[in-house]
């Protein structure tokens, strides 16, 4: 491999792509454990809308978020294609509940866009940028952010 293919592919990073409401997001696939298939969860009381409940992982309480519901559209209904993204961060491992997966992207600098300054305040921290791909657009999220903003999930992610 050349110096040059070396460095374009050094500056290429993989996604996950999966959808929930009608549009495309993906996750750095470094934070990605595994992807699970829908299953209930136990719901807890007094937790934000967007949390649908826990879930056993193995032996392990998983806490599970609505992605459509935590980016404001709604809870998502479940239909045999929906599964359970689970998401390890620095902190903790949460599952994130998302329509479908898609599939798997090599993303590179030059795809990726910044959020235009007019819905900077919208995308609430969670969003790395849009990558712009065959003329599609995929919402590149920040899934450390995404997660870490729920105080109540998991005991307490709060910052002080």
């Amino acid at each position: 491999m050349t110096n040059e293919a070396t460095e374009q592919a050094a500056e290429r990073a993989q996604y996950i792509t999966f959808r929930a409401s009608d549009q495309d997001f993906a996750a750095d696939i470094m934070s990605i454990r595994e992807i699970r298939g829908w299953s209930s969860t136990t719901p807890i009381p007094h937790v934000a809308a967007y949390v649908r409940g826990i879930i056993n992982l193995r032996g392990k309480v998983l806490p599970v978020i609505d992605l459509k519901a935590r980016l404001g559209g709604g809870l998502t209904e479940v239909s045999p294609s929906t599964v359970i993204v689970v998401v390890d961060t620095r902190e903790h491992t949460v599952g994130v509940l998302v329509d479908a997966v898609v599939d798997i992207l090599a993303v590179s600098r030059d795809q990726v866009q910044g959020v235009p300054e007019i819905v900077g305040d919208a995308s609430n921290g969670y969003v790395e940028g849009i990558a712009v791909i065959d003329d599609k657009m995929v919402t590149l999220l920040d899934m450390q952010r995404l997660t870490a903003s729920q105080d109540s999930i998991g005991g307490s992610t709060q910052e002080q």
